[in-house]
């Protein structure tokens, strides 16, 4: 027999033959240790999908949570004057009752507007201390439920909470805020969410199956948002150990007992999803098989060397299975789950890598605008210049502005091409940004210390600028240059002077080029200072920038302190100060009633402090109308979108330049607006509408396709199918037999 030929089978035969019992505990020994260990890695196997599918149920849940709440805050039945009009408020609860009853999550839904004393929900309005005392929250004030609701600025998820309602009736709630419209800064209302705590904590509840443990859902800031406990109460010091642990399977010291846990964490809202299992209970579950490896040993005792051969044999199948199937596992499975793992982190890393390269230009270029507007580099991590490939070494830096009318259209992006660049004649490192305005672009130029070589090297910056815009596209290029500082603290300093000098160069014709420094002193009109700080006071107010402003009024009156005129001649001085201030805003409005007094002019000091008091209200006007402006503009350009999305040669292009915008900016603030990018919203729009007329119609597809303003028929219908799970066809007749047919 084949098993004769094995030496652990007779090695085995020798043992219990010399020893029966002490092979026998060992075998069983280690039969109880693999078996444990194969049951809690089954178990954590087990809980780590349970953990991953609750989490992408949740993520599902509160994107349909955020997508309602963006409905919302798009919806013309919902604005404050609709909900609070006696004749349209109607409306506006009947629209919340639609969008509550679109997901069976939300217990309770209602609209507050930031400031008001009513909320909105779907069985109408209410003040606030009527909504207070019909959901009292035991951990939640209501004084604070009214800040929380004002000052919400990002969606935020309430930990579970009872609620004491006017029925008497005690629920286990949580409130879920998203404040609208999402994205904005300044949102002016919120969409709270009352979802009973049993549609969250119902999902890992049941992840315990028969153990002993719990099982918790953190927020981002480590809050516990619900929880299940059986059998054991964990500490505060546990809990946030908990927390704190990285997505995986890890084995904790906690309430002085070793633990099994399993951690998920969901990138969407950055949730973490955990079950803490005792370990012994592994090893307890395994005490059946315990009991029947000492009845074994028993009988191998009594049964004496007449069975050792029996019993051997008896035992090596079992033992030649399990080593076959450990040799196999070890090669295959662990091997084939490794790679199944590494091929998704692969991906997973693939994929981020593009989008990083994707996102880079403009995470870049919204950096380096920071510093134009705010100045300095210092305060940055190292970390993000290189990882933006941005190095701020030099002793000395300036700024220059170019603008072009025309591009050539063959010559490609030009602000791709002058993204980064190097002038050797000059030792200059440039770097490019692409400003918000069309065909427009800043450089930040970096140098290095005074040379006796190079005695003018800006101006050899200047010269060489101008040939490698044309190069890369831009005709008949217009240059301001700011002037030259120690250090990038001052970008913003040479920034506004560039403006201004770019501004002169405007004024002088296109393809001209003009150096702050070099402005010519005499102008039309009397004036007593000279041109080049009133210019750079007028542009640092138009820009809204308070502290370059700030150092300009000082050296305007520093020079006014230098000049030995008269007192009605340092009166007129001040009065012209403060005419190019008001020339620089005229739609001051009420500021006029502002204006410093007669009593301000009659010295220096209370001269400059009259003007940095006229150049801060200035400032604050002119940042408030630029976000009020910025926000119309967008608001005009999604209304165009509606508008011509039908339109098959509506692009981003053509919109930006319809709207005065450039391309990028109007790509990063359009999906700062809506969510989403320019492709994707219009697909949307498109979309919807095929949809109203497949249900509304019954015109052949191909001319409701091209009708919305696509007109690749086919590649229409695989989107289509990939996104709602049904060709056109079948979506048109998925509701009532026999409907409106409709060719393919």
């Amino acid at each position: 027999m084949s098993y004769l030929k094995s030496r652990l089978f007779l090695n085995y035969a020798l043992s219990y033959l010399l020893i029966l019992l002490v092979p026998l505990l060992l075998f069983a020994g280690a039969i109880s240790q693999s078996a444990t260990g194969n049951l809690q890695r089954e178990v954590e196997r087990a809980h780590y999908n349970q953990l991953a599918q609750a989490r992408h149920t949740v993520d599902s849940r509160m994107r349909e949570l955020s997508m309602i709440a963006t409905r919302i805050a798009y919806d013309t039945r919902l604005t404050n004057y609709r909900t609070h009009d006696p004749y349209y408020g109607s409306e506006a609860i009947q629209a919340l009752d639609q969008y509550m009853a679109t997901s069976a999550m939300i217990g309770e839904l209602f609209l507050y507007f930031h400031g008001d004393d009513r909320i909105f929900s779907s069985k109408g309005m209410s003040g606030m201390d009527v909504f207070h005392e019909r959901y009292a929250f035991h951990n939640w004030p209501s004084r604070t439920v009214e800040t929380d609701l004002d000052e919400a600025k990002f969606p935020a998820m309430r930990p579970a909470d009872l609620v004491q309602r006017t029925a008497g009736l005690q629920q286990s709630m949580l409130a879920y805020m998203v404040p609208i419209t999402p994205g904005s800064p300044n949102p002016h209302a919120t969409v709270l969410y009352l979802i009973e705590e049993s549609q969250l904590g119902g999902l890992i509840a049941s992840i315990l199956g028969s153990y002993q443990g719990s099982t918790f859902v953190f927020d981002d800031k480590g809050q516990v948002l619900t929880a299940t406990r059986r059998g054991e109460s964990l500490g505060p010091d546990d809990i946030r150990r908990l927390f704190r642990q990285p997505e995986g399977t890890h084995s904790l010291e906690l309430n002085g007992t070793k633990h099994s846990v399993v951690s998920v964490k969901s990138e969407q809202n950055g949730w973490t999803y955990v079950t803490a299992v005792p370990s012994s209970q592994f090893f307890s579950s395994v005490v059946e098989l315990r009991n029947i490896l000492v009845l074994l040993l028993g009988a191998v005792a009594a049964g004496g060397a007449g069975l050792a051969l029996i019993m051997a044999r008896r035992h090596y199948g079992p033992i030649s299975d399990l080593a076959a199937y450990a040799s196999s596992s070890a090669r295959q499975p662990g091997a084939a789950k490794a790679a199944d793992e590494l091929g998704r982190i692969r991906s997973v890393l693939q994929y981020s890598t593009r989008m990083a390269d994707l996102q880079e230009p403009y995470a870049r270029n919204h950096f380096l605008l920071m510093l134009l507007k705010h100045g300095g580099s210092g305060s940055v991590a190292p970390e993000l210049l290189q990882a933006l490939q941005l190095g701020f070494d030099r002793e000395r830096y300036a700024v220059l502005v170019a603008g072009w009318e025309e591009e050539q259209p063959e010559a490609g992006s030009v602000y791709g091409r002058l993204r980064s660049l190097s002038i050797p004649e000059a030792d200059a490192a440039v770097y490019g940004v692409e400003l918000p305005e069309p065909r427009r672009m800043a450089f930040i130029v970096g140098m290095k210390g005074p040379d006796g070589e190079r005695s003018d090297p800006l101006g050899i910056v200047l010269g060489k600028l101008r040939p490698l815009l044309e190069d890369a596209g831009a005709i008949r290029p217009t240059i301001g240059a700011g002037r030259l500082y120690e250090g990038p603290g001052p970008l913003s300093q040479s920034y506004i002077e560039a403006l201004s000098a770019f501004e002169s160069a405007q004024a002088a014709g296109a393809g001209t080029a003009q150096r702050f420094d070099l402005i010519p002193e005499l102008r039309e009109e009397a004036s007593w200072l000279p041109a080049g700080p009133l210019l750079k006071l007028a542009q640092a107010l138009k820009q809204g920038s308070y502290e370059v402003a700030a150092a300009t009024i000082a050296e305007c009156v520093a020079a006014i302190r230098a000049s030995v005129a008269s007192a009605p001649l340092l009166r007129a001085m001040g009065y012209e100060v403060q005419g190019t201030m008001l020339r620089s805003a005229p739609e001051l409005g009420p500021l006029a009633r502002q204006l410093p007094p007669p009593s301000a002019f009659r010295s220096p000091d209370a001269l400059e402090q009259a003007l940095l008091g006229l150049a801060a209200q200035i400032c604050s006007q002119a940042e408030s109308r630029s976000l009020t402006e910025e926000r119309s503009l967008m608001d005009r350009a999604v209304q165009h979108i509606h508008e011509r999305y039908a339109d098959h040669s509506l692009s981003l292009e053509s919109v930006a330049d319809e709207h005065g915008i450039s391309p990028s900016h109007f790509s990063r603030s359009f999906k700062e607006k809506t969510g989403l990018n320019f492709t994707a919203y219009v697909w949307q729009l498109r979309i919807d509408e095929v949809k109203r007329q497949l249900d509304a119609t019954a015109d052949p597809l191909k001319d409701i396709i091209q009708r919305v303003g696509y007109l690749d028929t086919p590649n229409f219908i695989r989107k289509f199918k990939k996104e709602t799970g049904m060709t056109p066809g079948q979506y048109r007749k998925r509701g009532e037999p026999g409907g409106g047919a409709g060719a393919e």
